[in-house]
């Protein structure tokens, strides 16, 4: 990001300097689907940010522009008032407009401030653009006005933003690894106590690129009958062992006990989850002994049990992680919930030309679709940065 272009464009907008601030964006390596259940999820901050330019500006109203939004789409210009009979009509406003809300309803005094947004996370390849601009804004709102949140505040608020102000029920892992991203670690989150630690990735000799399928399959309510399989196995197992409250309290030996009383899909859903928080941790003690081959190797096993057990792959997926082991991938894997989006890979330097150029190729004479290749690095969140 031209960090020149942007503050120059700031200061002809507004006549004066702001501060500049950046949240990134997000991978996760390993654990999908574990949210929900209680589980563990292993995000880390990429090389890939929302940026923002801010200043006050003695008025009671937020000025904001977007220089990347597409103006036949959405206005470049939003102005909006702090209350909440105020929500603006553009939806990349109303991400400023929440989090200012959200703040507000944990007894922040926010004025009236001037702001430029600008990026570099991809729209819609999962990387979690929209967490990033919440954290951008939380960071930036926080530090400017002395308001004296802590990180994992500026997560929560940037989560009930989705939650109240854009209409999108996420969990907290994408707002949490953008605020609380470290260079050269992934960080291991419990979902349930929200506790975390961090993890060693520098994975010298190897990269790490995401490549975008370009289609996502729209199945109505797959992703909420995945969620009540779980909560019906829960329920089962909880009969004879009232301590398991989500599927991470369970293990292989209690969901065997219910084969008898859940359904046939429930069960191995159900079983895909309780193996996936174990291959998270396993995939931790890896990470610990830089043994980046074998958490490769996990990350084949999840996109395995996510394709064949939880059945939230697709053919475009499944052709690309496949294409993976042809080349020699170390590991590979569908990140996110499924349906399209990206595979995340684990590939080794002398082979990355040779699979990127293969993959691409073959996809795009398979399914007659141009892929879109993303090479991340792990990096730091959200941070001022002059």
């Amino acid at each position: 990001m031209d960090i020149t272009k942007i503050t120059a464009k700031f200061k002809e907008l507004y006549g004066a300097e702001g501060a500049v601030y950046a949240a990134p964006g997000r991978i996760n390596l390993i654990g999908e689907h574990t949210d929900y259940n209680g589980g563990f999820v292993l995000p880390g901050a990429i090389d890939k940010a929302i940026y923002c330019v801010i200043k006050p500006n003695g008025t009671a109203k937020v000025r904001a522009y977007a220089p990347d939004e597409n103006p036949q789409v959405v206005s470049l210009n939003s102005e909006f008032g702090l209350e909440e009979s105020d929500k603006p009509k553009d939806r990349w406003a109303q991400y400023i407009f929440g989090v200012c809300r959200e703040m507000s309803k944990k007894g922040a005094k926010i004025p009236g401030f001037d702001i430029l947004i600008s990026g570099e996370v991809p729209l819609g390849a999962g990387m979690s653009s929209s967490a990033a601009l919440e954290s951008c804004v939380g960071f930036a709102l926080n530090d400017t006005f002395g308001l004296g949140f802590d990180k994992l505040q500026l997560a929560l608020i940037g989560q009930a933003t989705e939650h109240n102000y854009v209409g999108v029920k996420c969990g907290i892992m994408d707002q949490f690894a953008s605020c609380f991203g470290k260079e050269g670690s992934l960080v291991r989150l419990d979902c349930r106590s929200l506790e975390y630690e961090y993890f060693p990735f520098d994975p010298k000799g190897y990269k790490l690129v995401l490549i975008n399928t370009c289609v996502t399959h729209m199945l109505g309510g797959e992703y909420n009958e995945r969620r009540e399989s779980c909560e019906r196995v829960v329920a089962a197992i909880a009969k004879k062992h009232p301590e398991v409250a989500l599927l991470r309290d369970a293990n292989p030996d209690m969901l065997k006990e219910v084969s008898n009383n859940v359904s046939a899909v429930d069960y191995i859903r159900a079983e895909f989850v309780i193996e996936e928080i174990q291959r998270l941790l396993d995939t931790c003690e890896l990470l610990k002994k830089g043994d980046y081959e074998a958490a490769g190797r996990k990350m084949y096993e999840t996109h395995t049990g996510l394709s064949l057990k939880y059945t939230v792959s697709c053919p475009e997926l499944d052709f690309l992680n496949e294409k993976a082991k042809e080349c020699g991938v170390a590991g590979s894997r569908v990140m996110g919930g499924g349906f399209g989006g990206c595979t995340i890979n684990l590939v080794k330097d002398e082979l990355y030309d040779a699979f990127i150029k293969s993959a691409t190729e073959a996809y795009e004479k398979a399914f007659n679709i141009k892929p879109l290749v993303y090479d991340v690095v792990i990096k730091d969140g959200a941070r001022k940065l002059a």
